[in-house]
């Protein structure tokens, strides 16, 4: 038997096939051409879906996972209008997959289905408190409890990116000011190497120049990661997980990153009475992570009915 997974995002669609040993089998990509509009990309995602069913047989196939950009609401499935999805206003996308296919449908924010992926299938195994922070484009999250990746009410739980760490800093395009996404994330590192360097670059160039002693590109990074460490703080004293998993694009910058946010953890005085010292991990299934993770709703949703 297997499960089929898309992960949607604002340029690319990636939908794959998830045995029962959580072995991603096919893996299928196209453009999500977003500004086309969400009648035109859920024509795409159900030509991806429909191509995995032919290689492995409808009769064959328990469900559907999709991982989406918040915000959304898994339990109602509904997308509410992700930034990045232009018109995707209270979209039933959960409900005209199901109305197609007549399959299960689960649908689920893309950095918890990334959570879900390393938590049972990578970095993260064994882990009964997880929290996996993903820091690319944007800065999202997701964090498990008792082995349970959660939710919240509305679908909203551990919106990593837009907890306020300056309130004075960057506006977000959530429409908050000072939100970590605003000032931490790949986007933030490049706008702020901008207004730096006077041209325009990239977080993967700031690191490059960082790595050969320019100063004004190792400010920038060490901008980025004290406010990082302060979301890490923030996270940690909420949460109290026994693991951090970091992923996305931002992650690749190494061994530099994790220093910086190990030093910011260790100097949480509030946490020090503890006595346990909190592992960060680089995350392990890399751009995959999403399409397992959405393929590994339905194995979920199985096991706990």
């Amino acid at each position: 038997m297997y499960s089929i997974g898309v992960d949607l995002g604002g340029t690319k669609i990636l939908t794959g096939v998830l045995d029962e040993q959580g072995t991603l089998q096919h893996t299928l990509e196209l453009p999500t051409m977003a500004a086309d509009g969400p009648d035109a990309v859920i024509r795409r995602m159900r030509d991806t879906i429909d191509r995995m069913l032919d290689r492995v047989g409808r009769a064959n196939v328990i469900g559907i996972g999709i991982g989406a950009p918040g915000p959304l609401n898994p339990h109602t499935g509904m997308v509410l209008g992700p930034p990045n999805l232009p018109g995707w206003d209270q979209i039933p996308l959960r409900d005209e997959l199901h109305e197609v296919y007549g399959l299960p449908v689960y649908l689920e924010n893309d950095a918890n289905a990334a959570a879900v992926a390393e938590h049972r299938f990578g970095a993260g195994q064994g882990s009964l408190q997880m929290v996996y922070i993903t820091v690319s484009t944007g800065i999202g999250g997701g964090v498990v409890i008792d082995g349970q990746v959660r939710q919240g009410a509305a679908g909203g739980f551990a919106e990593i990116g837009h907890m306020i760490v300056d309130p004075d800093g960057a506006r977000c395009n959530c429409g908050n000011r000072g939100c970590l996404e605003a000032v931490a994330s790949g986007t933030a590192i490049a706008r702020m190497a901008s207004e730096a360097f006077g041209r325009a670059l990239t977080a993967e160039q700031v690191a490059e120049l960082a790595m050969r002693g320019d100063n004004k590109a190792q400010q920038v990074l060490d901008t980025a990661f004290y406010y990082l460490g302060i979301g890490l703080v923030n996270i940690v004293n909420l949460y109290d997980p026994d693991l951090i998993v970091i992923g996305g694009g931002v992650a690749r910058i190494g061994q530099p990153l994790f220093a910086a946010l190990l030093q910011a953890l260790g100097s949480n005085y509030f946490r020090r009475s503890y006595g346990m010292d909190v592992p960060i991990v680089p995350a392990q299934l890399g751009a995959k992570a999403g399409v397992i993770g959405a393929a590994a709703l339905p194995w979920l949703a199985r096991e706990q009915a």
